[in-house]
């Protein structure tokens, strides 16, 4: 703990102090019970290691200027959590408990938020997986739902400046119909080779398209895209596409600062036509886009000066810091106040 240099944090896992879970058996949640055990403890069977009965979300806490702690849309993946649980045939904590829980791990390990300033924040990992035996393909009839907690800097080394991004028409990350629209492990499993081929080649983030015809826009990595022109803030829309907090948060947030918000499908040759790109997500935040190579096609993309954010993209990202962190006012009650 006192080693940690706070200003200088990449994002990845630190031990913290303790994590919090409890488990649905016989037909009911059990109670929140906190723990200093960093590991779990499951049958062989268990349907999350088999099946993919599996759910995650991310969000963080901010220690603001005030000295407060915030979390930000906290009910949001609650109830995301809830609709992948859904899809995945799991039993859900309800909202209640994933806040409860939320809080407790986030005040049990509050000498690990970062201090205001550092530009780092405490990531929160809530989980859900299916925990009892199954050799057929069948649901779970017990489930574990666990909060940890790690103090985290920006997602990228590179930080708010713009990041270079490559096309990748060779895999998916999701199918059109599939799971891409809930909170899986599987849809990130899926993105590992792209991301390590991206990287080979110099790419911090890939840009993937549709599954079915390869001619619109899908996601960036693990994060939503978008792009900016004339007035008009323009996101993907797609089956196969995680619904963002973040992103739905900056919709917000443009239509308010006079943007006009377009959420439909985008086709490829609308990269030719964007001022500003970015994508956004959770860990990301807001990450402004440089410069998008389309190897294939043998075209080159670039975004203002390629290296810095264009000027909507870096209002979007100081005002959402700024309610996060408490800087201005949060007028959608987005925050809430431990």
């Amino acid at each position: 703990m006192e080693n940690i240099d706070w200003g200088n944090l990449g994002f990845g896992y630190i031990k913290t102090d303790s994590n919090v879970r409890a488990y649905w058996r016989d037909g009911k949640w059990g109670p929140l019970t906190m723990t200093n055990d960093e590991t779990i403890t499951m049958h062989m069977a268990a349907t999350c290691l088999h099946y993919g009965q599996e759910a995650f979300e991310g969000l963080k806490a901010y220690r603001g200027k005030d000295g407060k702690v915030r979390l930000f849309r906290v009910e949001e993946n609650a109830r995301r959590m809830a609709r992948t649980a859904e899809y995945t045939k799991m039993v859900p904590p309800t909202e209640e408990l994933f806040i409860e829980a939320v809080k407790m791990v986030v005040n049990a390990n509050s000498r690990f938020i970062p201090p205001y300033g550092t530009g780092a924040s405490l990531y929160i990992r809530p989980l859900l997986i299916g925990t009892g035996a199954q050799v057929g393909v069948n649901p779970s009839k017990e489930y574990l739902f666990m909060v940890f907690v790690t103090p985290v800097g920006p997602y990228y080394k590179t930080g708010f400046n713009a990041i270079k991004v490559m096309i990748d028409r060779d895999h998916d990350r999701a199918a059109p119909h599939g799971t891409g629209n809930i909170k899986v492990g599987g849809n990130y499993a899926a993105s590992l080779l792209s991301a390590e081929i991206g990287h080979q080649k110099g790419f911090p983030s890939v840009l993937y398209l549709d599954p079915s015809e390869k001619k619109y826009i899908d996601e960036c990595g693990a994060a939503n895209f978008f792009g900016i022109r004339d007035g008009v803030y323009i996101t993907p829309d797609s089956t196969s596409i995680l619904p963002s907090i973040t992103n739905k948060s900056i919709m917000q947030i443009a239509k308010d600062m006079g943007l006009k918000v377009e959420k439909r499908k985008v086709d490829i040759s609308e990269l030719a036509t964007f001022e500003e790109a970015g994508s956004c997500g959770t860990a990301a935040v807001i990450s402004p886009v440089g410069k998008i190579y389309d190897f294939d096609e043998d075209k080159v993309y670039t975004y203002g000066d390629g290296v810095t954010a264009g000027p909507w993209t870096k209002k979007l990202y100081e005002t959402l810091r700024g309610i996060q962190y408490g800087e201005i006012p949060d007028p959608y009650g987005w925050v809430t106040i431990l």
